[in-house]
């Protein structure tokens, strides 16, 4: 799962990209990641998300999807097109019915079951930003 961070440690700035078709969720993490500093772009599908990622891929710092998404890919798909075209990027998955091995994920993401709560959220994203920048 995501690892746990220090008190007080601060998440650095950049642009992500957040995917999740239910709109009451999408502005929910759009606005706790602003709070946070973040650039975020929303995008209420994977195949919307992946059309953004055409033209913008070099600004995203983190792909945060959903796995269970209508349209033609899903979160799953979305984070193995990533994961293969830009393989230095973190990918966070959240999902409250699959998890990233039962959806056929076949990169390394961070993953946080649905219902979370927002210091969980904020340290996955920490935890997966620091994953890259790590190594």
């Amino acid at each position: 799962m995501c690892p746990v961070s220090m008190a007080g440690e601060h998440l650095p700035g950049g642009l992500i990209l957040v995917v999740e078709d239910d709109p009451l969720i999408l502005e929910f993490l759009c606005e706790i990641l602003q709070e946070e500093g973040f650039v975020v772009e929303p995008q209420t599908s994977a195949d919307a998300a992946a059309g953004y990622l055409e033209q913008h891929a070099d600004n995203v710092i983190l792909l945060l999807t959903d796995i269970t998404m209508p349209g033609q890919l899903n979160g799953a798909d979305l984070a193995n097109l990533f994961g293969d075209r830009w393989p230095g990027k973190p990918i966070m998955i959240m999902s409250g019915f699959e998890t990233p091995e039962t959806s056929g994920v076949r990169h390394e993401v961070s993953f946080i079951k649905k219902p979370w709560a927002l210091g969980q959220l904020l340290d996955c994203v920490e935890g997966a930003l620091k994953s890259k920048t790590a190594g």
